[in-house]
């Protein structure tokens, strides 16, 4: 087999080395959780998808066989999103509660069927299945892509990567660099062309992040402007987080520290804000109070 080859198989190894640091990265969002006993604005999206790209992979390391470096990765993140979700199921409301059974139930139990059923169906051979199923994980996988797109937009436009941490960018673009280096050696397309894909927005990142890292931070005028905008992006990716895990780089980039950052300093300016009406308020009414009193005295003397 390729993948016998000891090159292969550290490249392989570095690489379930560099995507378990990227699965072990909500940790402390997860811990916050538990100890505050809620999930807060968090979302389970990131997880679910996460949770099914990792079935998916471990699906076609099994029908190709031999890929037990893809299994071993992707088992841990099947593991450990497992755990992330039930911890959210365990403190999250109970309408989120329902959106998240609902999107297991479709993602990681319906659509992980259908694979199943079609790759057994529409192709009889071992080599036609490989195929498919291959194809398959490069379009769900890629299409997973389209999150990064939000925080990349969100960084243009406030000219700020306080919402974009440099340390989790380099490090799933090195885990996204190791995993095409390992389908490169492989010869397997299906686990090259996804980590491409994480590779580019990766390096998008960063280079952004060197474009504004000096920039000063957003004024509180534009941020009230994008408070309504950061919410919606938070509830479509929350965690700075893309998984790289194995074969399948699944890139949510989580925003949810620094979107938390950006609608806080908005909250604060909104009670600046107020501050200052409530202070123009309190001397307006006692410039007329004063207005009132000299005007009765007046009154008093001419009466007098």
């Amino acid at each position: 087999m390729a993948n016998d080859a000891p090159y292969v198989f550290a490249v392989g190894i570095l690489g379930n080395l560099v995507s378990f640091c990227c699965f072990l990265a909500p940790v402390p969002t997860f811990y916050r959780v538990c100890k505050k006993k809620t999930t807060e604005s968090f979302q389970s999206l990131p997880y679910v998808a996460a949770l099914f790209t990792s079935m998916l992979w471990i699906f076609y390391a099994y029908i190709k066989t031999g890929e037990i470096l893809l299994i071993t990765i992707n088992a841990f993140g099947c593991f450990i999103e497992t755990v992330y979700l039930i911890i959210y199921i365990t403190y999250c409301p109970k309408k989120a509660r329902y959106f998240t059974f609902k999107m297991i139930f479709l993602f990681n139990v319906g659509v992980i069927f259908l694979v199943v059923l079609l790759t057994h169906v529409l192709a009889k051979e071992r080599t036609a299945r490989i195929e498919l199923l291959g194809w398959i994980c490069v379009v769900l996988s890629t299409s997973v892509f389209a999150a990064p797109l939000s925080i990349i937009k969100v960084v243009i436009r406030t000219k700020s990567v306080e919402f974009m941490p440099i340390t989790l960018s380099v490090l799933l673009t090195v885990s996204a660099i190791m995993w095409m280096a390992y389908g490169i050696l492989l010869r397997d397309i299906y686990v090259t062309l996804p980590n491409f894909v994480g590779i580019t927005f990766g390096t998008i990142q960063i280079v952004l992040y060197f474009i504004y890292r000096k920039h000063k931070p957003v004024k509180d005028q534009k941020l009230a402007e994008h408070k309504d905008n950061v919410t919606n992006e938070e509830n479509a990716n929350t965690a700075v987080r893309s998984v790289n895990q194995g074969a399948n780089a699944v890139a949510f980039v989580d925003v949810e520290f620094g979107e938390k950052k950006e609608v806080k300093k908005v909250e604060e300016a909104e009670k600046k804000q107020d501050q200052v009406g409530n202070s123009r308020d309190r001397t307006e009414h006692n410039n007329n109070s004063n207005k009132t009193r000299e005007a009765s005295t007046q009154l008093q003397h001419r009466e007098g």
